[in-house]
C-alpha cells in the first residue's frame, strides 16, 4: 500500500494505490483508516478499488454497510475509484448512486473525479 498526501482547493487528501486488498472486514477497514490518519492527517481518502475485497461489492454480505457506516463515524470522507460496470446487481448500482449523491462516500472512474468530488465535499461546495 502507498499512501500519497496531496492539496486540492484548500483540502488535504490521501490517495492510497496497491495491488493486494486491505480492506477486507470492519477491523481491516477501521486499521485503514488509522493507518491513513496517522501517515498523512487527511480525513478524506481515494482508495483504488483494488485494495477493497470483492465480498464488499456483494450486498448480500453487508459489509459495505459495515465499513462506510465506519467511515461516517469517524468523519472520513471516501472515494473508491474503479470500474463498477462488471457488476450486474441492481441493488449495487442503487447503492452507488445513492452514494454519489451524498456528501461523504463515492465511487468514481478516475483518481481526478475522486480529488474533485472530495475537495468540493469537504468545502462544502457540492456540484
Amino acid at each position: 500500500m502507498n499512501i500519497v498526501k496531496v492539496q486540492a482547493d484548500g483540502t488535504a487528501i490521501a490517495l492510497v494505490h496497491g495491488g493486494e486488498p486491505v480492506i477486507k472486514d470492519v477491523q481491516s477497514a477501521l486499521d485503514f483508516m488509522a493507518t491513513v490518519r496517522y501517515e498523512t492527517d487527511c480525513d478524506c481518502i481515494v482508495i483504488e478499488k483494488p485494495l477493497i475485497s470483492e465480498s464488499f461489492f456483494d450486498l448480500k454480505t453487508r459489509l459495505a454497510g459495515e465499513i462506510l457506516q465506519k467511515f461516517i463515524t469517524y468523519q472520513v470522507k471516501v472515494a473508491i475509484v474503479g470500474d463498477f460496470s462488471m457488476y450486474s446487481s441492481q441493488s449495487l448500482k442503487d447503492f452507488i448512486y445513492e452514494c454519489n449523491n451524498g456528501k461523504a462516500i463515492f465511487f468514481l472512474s478516475t483518481e481526478q473525479q475522486a480529488i474533485e468530488k472530495l475537495s468540493n465535499a469537504n468545502s462544502g461546495g457540492l456540484r
